[in-house]
């Protein structure tokens, strides 16, 4: 058999395994946004089937065959397309290969009914109505850890399936890195802060009530402002916001809304369709190749266009006048009033409402409570008054309440156990990127103030976003850059942005 042959077998054996991911997808999308409650016990029946299906085709030995003979005439140390897939698939073998197809059904199924525990334990404002179920994913991570294997710390075999090559320590030391920087630049706001009162004036500026179809019809146009492209997408409402879909032919996302502040909803809609146009973007030529790329990576999208682009006085210049047509209630607030209050720093319980200086506490936090659940020093029962301590510990505010502490977040109830740090590597290589836009592209500023983003979208889909999962997160960063990651781009970005805010010295 020659390697033409050899590559066209891989392309059929992995559209199946694609097909059957992106049918998972659509019963996961369609879970949190239209099924009843009633439907949970034969989701997590579908999905396990599904699941089960997906395990086998990966699993397969002639597939393993297959992908080490091409790994053999293909070499390495190129970035060809078919040698990249081959690495990634062969990766995807070796692990899965590792787990019993039992434990896979088995988590999926869990998974399926943990969500809707917790959309209802957050409701109720009940942990212990989600605890069982929490227990559960944390066992089940547990024994992924043990199924994959590693050397000293579970932890790492469960941070190393989100993104891959990163390890505790890896993650730990960039953090520690940046924790003080993030607690002396919180430290100095507060104190302009306190000696000048229109900060906080700016800031409640913005608490104000919007009908929900105003928030979700502006929102909206603010998603196709940045790029994404609603004739293969759709947004939808859920009970935490997200980007999935079958493809990138039919990609969705959510939002959700608060009445009494727009900037919820609004900035969850950019967000996501960061996500989205990440999928959108594959190069065509990649489609129906089942290798996703590693979600710190895709957090650098989302968080790029939220936050880089679109908390931006110049994205503002162009949009805020157009904002206040469809969003009266805001007539009478200035563009700057609106910029200063968009980026008010505040330490507050929310993750997804945090500001960019304080988000990164945010994440440090759950990074650690992970880390010591996992290693048996935390117990599950035990994580609300943990989790209310390490928040007035980093950020000196106490929640009041389960569904604003421990069950904010919906990660947990998936089996998302060492996601979060992802969030933020991605927001740290958001700024390399925009660094490497600056350099690529001179005048980017000026095309974002006239809100033209084409030639800058089209540089990141060219650079990153087409590319798939052929890349690490240390790699596409040098690969996008020209330069290792860092996370001295992402604190230059914050202080030079905010000490122009509060007039820092």
């Amino acid at each position: 058999m020659n390697q033409t042959t050899r590559l066209n077998q891989l392309r059929t054996r992995a559209a199946r395994i694609s097909d059957l991911t992106g049918t998972a997808s659509l019963l996961s999308w369609d879970q949190e946004t239209l099924m009843p409650r009633g439907g949970t016990e034969s989701r997590a029946h579908q999905l396990g089937t599904l699941a089960a299906l997906i395990h086998e085709h990966y699993t397969n030995p002639a597939l393993g065959d297959l992908l080490r003979e091409l790994r053999d005439e293909l070499g390495a140390g190129n970035e060809a397309d078919e040698t990249l897939i081959v690495r990634a698939m062969l990766r995807q073998h070796e692990q899965r290969t590792k787990i019993p197809s039992e434990f896979v059904v088995k988590r999926t199924e869990l998974s399926t009914r943990a969500r809707e525990a917790w959309k209802v334990a957050r409701k109720a404002d009940d942990f212990s109505q989600f605890a069982p179920f929490l227990t559960e994913q944390f066992q089940l991570a547990r024994e992924l850890a043990g199924h994959l294997g590693y050397d000293s710390n579970p932890y790492d075999a469960l941070l190393d399936q989100f993104e891959p090559g990163t390890s505790f320590e890896w993650i730990d030391t960039r953090f520690r890195t940046v924790k003080p920087e993030f607690q002396e630049l919180i430290r100095r706001i507060a104190e302009a802060q306190a000696a000048d009162g229109s900060h906080a004036q700016a800031a409640r500026a913005v608490h104000r009530q919007v009908a929900p179809k105003r928030q979700l019809d502006f929102s909206r146009s603010m998603a196709e402002a940045v790029g994404f492209d609603f004739s293969h997408g759709r947004m939808d409402s859920s009970a935490h916001p997200f980007t999935s879909g079958p493809s990138f032919l039919d990609v969705r996302f959510t939002t959700r809304v608060q009445e009494n502040y727009f900037p919820s909803c609004l900035f969850a809609v950019i967000h996501e369709a960061g996500h989205g146009m990440h999928s959108q973007h594959l190069r065509p030529e990649l489609y129906r190749f089942p290798f996703r790329y590693g979600l710190a990576l895709a957090e650098s999208q989302s968080r790029f266009y939220e936050n880089i682009i679109g908390r931006s006085r110049a994205y503002w210049n162009r949009y805020y006048g157009d904002m206040q047509k469809t969003v009266p209630e805001f007539a009478d607030v200035s563009p700057e009033t609106w910029y200063r209050a968009i980026n008010a720093v505040h330490p507050s319980l929310i993750r997804v409402e945090a500001d960019e200086v304080t988000y990164g506490m945010h994440i440090m936090l759950r990074f650690e409570i992970e880390d010591a659940v996992i290693n048996g020093r935390l117990k599950v029962e035990d994580l609300p008054g943990a989790w209310n301590d390490a928040m007035q510990n980093y950020l000196g505010v106490r929640p009041e309440s389960d569904a604003n502490g421990v069950l904010q977040d919906i990660h947990w109830s998936q089996g998302a156990i060492g996601y979060f740090p992802d969030y933020l590597l991605g927001s740290m290589l958001s700024s390399q990127l925009w660094d490497a836009v600056q350099q690529a592209i001179p005048n980017a500023t000026e095309m974002v103030r006239r809100g033209d983003l084409g030639e800058i979208n089209r540089w990141m889909a060219d650079t990153v976003q087409g590319e798939g999962g052929k890349f690490t997160f240390a790699e596409m960063a040098e690969h996008a850059t020209g330069a290792e990651f860092s996370s001295d781009p992402y604190l230059r970005y914050l202080k030079e942005k905010y000490s122009e805010i509060y007039h820092l010295a």
